[in-house]
């Protein structure tokens, strides 16, 4: 990783953090609710579509294999298909192991309609404001095949950061670190408190146009659910952070460029409120809720309790990172990859909706336990 804050900045600005989409092809026989293969449905953005799936942990070695982190080492080269699929081609990145991927054998078909940079107007139907994106159809329609020809038991859903803007806080925060030596916290604040109402209305309207097209298909409320799930923070508190704040270790060794008061604040103040006005959301329609804002807890970028892979601590789900670093100069892979759950940080991620998928009702908080990886996974009620 560069020791230059100006080679940092120029990575930085170009940081997305952001969601996903996915296309499928419909398939021509029709079926009822009850009838056709049983399936479960993730929609919406990067949290969710398996965005950083190709990392296995964090390590400072940026050639071959990267010590076994890169997923997509071949070898002889590298070749992100070997995990995006054809999803690479557009930047969708969903990965092989998407939480709907990771989740196990909830259904017959398990199938990932999430896209990276997705916003609520991504999933919306395009008759009612939606928007193609990254040359494929909105959400709700692609929904729409899949509803018919299969009978959907449950939708996953993670929407909302996009729209307030969570990949401009981030690059806000490192660059305030790296070159401005200022604080991004307050400032930041205000822009999320100006943007929330309306985000957290569209991700209202989000539900409602997933009810919408189950509904045109035939669909009783009872006959599926939605979960609306919340994001974890992939930074930990300052007290749980193994690189002090002053120097360039954070930059160019740990990958979390955060002073310790934006990172107190994006850790226990951003992700709780946005985690907060996604339940009220949930609860006002009538979707069961996942709370994932402490499921990184202690596998975050930089946390004391994990690891970067190294010669002597290789890459594993319980000692590595679950998130991947912010590596600001594509020295190992793109950009939009940072700050994502890793291939384990998903594996978790899909054993949580596995655990919600086996509660019918009530809402629930997704927590990991120390030391083990997504087999330790479990959930406390509210």
């Amino acid at each position: 990783m560069s020791s230059s804050p100006h080679r940092a900045l120029r990575g930085l600005l170009a940081l997305c953090v952001a969601a996903g989409l996915a296309s499928l092809a419909p398939t021509p026989a029709a079926a009822a609710p009850g009838t056709g293969p049983t399936a479960v449905v993730s929609m919406g953005d990067s949290y969710i579509s398996g965005e950083g799936g190709r990392w296995q942990g964090n390590s400072l070695t940026t050639s071959g294999g990267r010590l076994g982190t890169d997923r997509a080492w071949t070898g002889g080269g590298y070749d992100p298909s070997r995990v995006y699929g054809s999803s690479e081609a557009n930047g969708c990145h969903r990965s092989d192991s998407a939480e709907v991927k990771s989740a196990g054998a909830l259904a017959a078909e398990l199938i990932n309609l999430a896209c990276s940079g997705a916003t609520t107007r991504n999933v919306f139907r395009a008759s009612n404001g939606g928007v193609a994106y990254k040359g494929e159809a909105p959400q709700a329609d692609q929904l729409a095949a899949v509803a018919a020809s299969r009978d959907v038991k449950l939708i996953a859903l993670s929407i909302g950061g996009n729209d307030l803007g969570f990949a401009d806080v981030i690059t806000t925060c490192a660059t305030d670190y790296i070159v401005w030596y200022s604080y991004c916290h307050d400032d930041q604040q205000a822009a999320v408190d100006a943007k929330i109402d309306g985000a957290m209305a569209a991700v209202g309207k989000s539900i409602d146009e997933i009810r919408a097209v189950m509904t045109g298909a035939g669909y009783a409320a009872a006959d599926y659910r939605i979960v609306l799930q919340s994001y974890p923070s992939p930074i930990p508190r300052s007290t749980e952070n193994r690189y002090g704040e002053s120097g360039w270790t954070r930059t160019n060794t740990g990958g979390c460029p955060f002073w310790n008061a934006d990172s107190d604040w994006a850790r226990d103040s951003l992700v709780p409120q946005i985690a907060n006005r996604l339940k009220a959301v949930a609860q006002a329609k009538g979707a069961q809720f996942m709370d994932l804002r402490d499921m990184l807890q202690g596998r975050e970028v930089c946390a004391k309790s994990s690891k970067l892979v190294s010669s002597t601590a290789p890459a594993s789900a319980s000692t590595s990172e679950w998130a991947r670093w912010i590596d600001q100069n594509e020295t190992q892979g793109p950009l939009q990859e940072d700050m994502h759950p890793n291939y384990y940080g998903q594996l978790a991620l899909g054993r949580c909706l596995a655990l919600v998928n086996a509660r019918t009702t009530g809402n629930y908080s997704c927590r990991n336990t120390a030391g083990s990886g997504a087999s330790g996974m479990y959930l406390t009620a509210g």
